[in-house]
């Protein structure tokens, strides 16, 4: 085997495979020591804990000087309950449309509801004679019977007739616009 003398041989400041096992005892030093993070996310925390303090302090301040500082109430005005907790006896008062309370529910009811509608029969109009009836039904009877057909009146079918008959025989007239007949006006000398 030859060896290249080139590779055998260290290089000045580049200490022998030896010298290194014996100098770091076998293994390679760390750049960063788990202290020094330790020591890091221990200021942090201290850090963060600080300005917790400093901005609820101020807060506590500012709403203490507020108070104190806020001009009397009048004798005339009479002090209102707190508006932003609402009730549910506030919330049936409260006009439509309502905010939901629970949409869940709330839209099931009224799916429901709608369901039930569409399923039952029920008056619309009493007086008029006019009722609702279940789909599947409402279906069975356009079926057997077909759409309902509105005939015309005999009057308004004669009259259309009559109107039909005049257009036909009668010469169409020519409309002018207004400059048209102006200048007709002003050429006949009226």
């Amino acid at each position: 085997m030859s060896e290249n003398p080139m590779t055998n041989h260290p290089t000045p400041n580049q200490p022998t495979p030896h010298e290194n096992m014996t100098n770091h005892d076998g293994f390679e030093q760390e750049d960063l020591s788990s202290r020094s993070a330790l020591y890091f996310f221990a200021g942090l925390v201290l850090v963060c804990l600080v300005v917790y303090l400093i901005v609820f302090g101020m807060y506590r301040f500012l709403d203490s000087y507020a108070t104190a500082h806020q001009p009397p109430m009048s004798p005339m005005v009479t002090p209102e309950a707190d508006t932003r907790a609402v009730t549910p006896e506030n919330a049936e008062t409260f006009p439509q449309p309502r905010l939901e309370e629970n949409e869940r529910t709330q839209f099931r009811s009224f799916i429901e509801d709608q369901d039930r509608k569409l399923a039952t029969y029920d008056w619309v109009d009493k007086d008029r004679g006019t009722v609702r009836i279940p789909i599947d039904r409402a279906m069975e009877l356009i079926a057997q019977r077909g759409l309902p057909v509105h005939a015309e009146d005999a009057s308004s079918a004669q009259s259309s007739a009559a109107k039909n008959s005049e257009t036909k025989t009668s010469a169409p007239v020519r409309k002018q616009t207004p400059k048209a007949a102006k200048t007709k006006a002003a050429a006949s000398g009226k």
